[in-house]
């Protein structure tokens, strides 16, 4: 699989029939999204209509050096607090980013590993607050970008409109939630939250870390969002981004011995 650039990629430039993907559902202590087998349905018929294999595991021991070598992209759907058992699954989890892995976030994952610094600025922060559930509007702020294909520039639908902290500046926004288009909300806790972002806040973005190619979007939250043809568009032209990246991949350029290893900015 050729690895291309992020301009002017189109659905040929990814050989689907080559493509092995890893969904991972693990879930820590607290909240479990009741969406997560309609995103596992939602990603194996993708696989099946695309031509692409689809892997669907909870378990952690799925994250060793050899087996993640399978895949062309790790999908974490609505994951949420600690989902590694050892700090060894952790380093191969990094290993493989660093290695020209690709990986999508999906919904809550950005609550996951909430404790460890590396996998916040990987995934570009962490949970913070959200809003209740209701229809508000997104502007898509990155309309060139590959995975905006077919994505309605701009979007009103009912989903829970996150916030996060610990904002990694790496990240390059896609879509932005439009905060004024939010409905009957504490101003005292969406101001707190909104920060200093005004009134476009990262919704869904994209990232090169560490080695590896990412994507990420907070929408999702609702488990009859995974049938709705325009939300599985979204999460589509998202996970061809990432595959058409990380078909390079080489684990020799893997660095860390630990959670703790500082990223090599190269």
């Amino acid at each position: 699989m050729a690895c291309s650039s992020a301009a002017g990629i189109s659905g040929s430039d990814v050989n689907w029939k080559k493509t092995r993907v890893l969904v991972y559902t693990k879930n820590g202590k607290g909240f479990v999204h009741d969406n997560i087998p309609s995103a596992v349905a939602a990603f194996q018929k993708m696989g099946t209509d695309h031509g692409f294999a689809v892997d669907v595991s909870e378990d952690p021991a799925v994250f060793n050096d050899a087996n993640l070598g399978k895949y062309d992209a790790l999908i974490f759907t609505s994951t949420n607090n600690d989902v590694f058992d050892t700090d060894a699954q952790k380093v191969s989890f990094m290993r493989y980013i660093q290695s020209g892995g690709g990986f999508m976030g999906v919904h809550s994952a950005i609550g996951t590993e909430r404790k460890w610094t590396w996998f916040k600025m990987m995934i570009g922060g962490t949970f913070s607050w959200h809003a209740k559930y209701q229809k508000f509007t997104l502007q898509v702020i990155d309309p060139k970008h590959p995975s905006m294909t077919n994505v309605p520039k701009v979007w009103e639908r009912p989903d829970e409109c996150y916030f996060s902290k610990e904002m990694y500046p790496g990240i390059k926004t896609l879509i932005a939630h439009d905060v004024s288009s939010l409905k009957d909300v504490n101003d005292t806790v969406l101001t707190k939250n909104q920060g200093s972002f005004g009134n476009n806040y990262p919704a869904v973005w994209y990232q090169d870390f560490d080695g590896g190619h990412i994507w990420f979007t907070s929408l999702g939250h609702n488990k009859l969002d995974y049938a709705e043809p325009v939300f599985v568009n979204h999460l589509y032209e998202g996970l061809r981004w990432v595959v058409s990246q990380s078909g390079n991949r080489n684990l020799s350029k893997a660095y860390a011995t630990s959670p703790g290893t500082p990223v090599r900015y190269e």
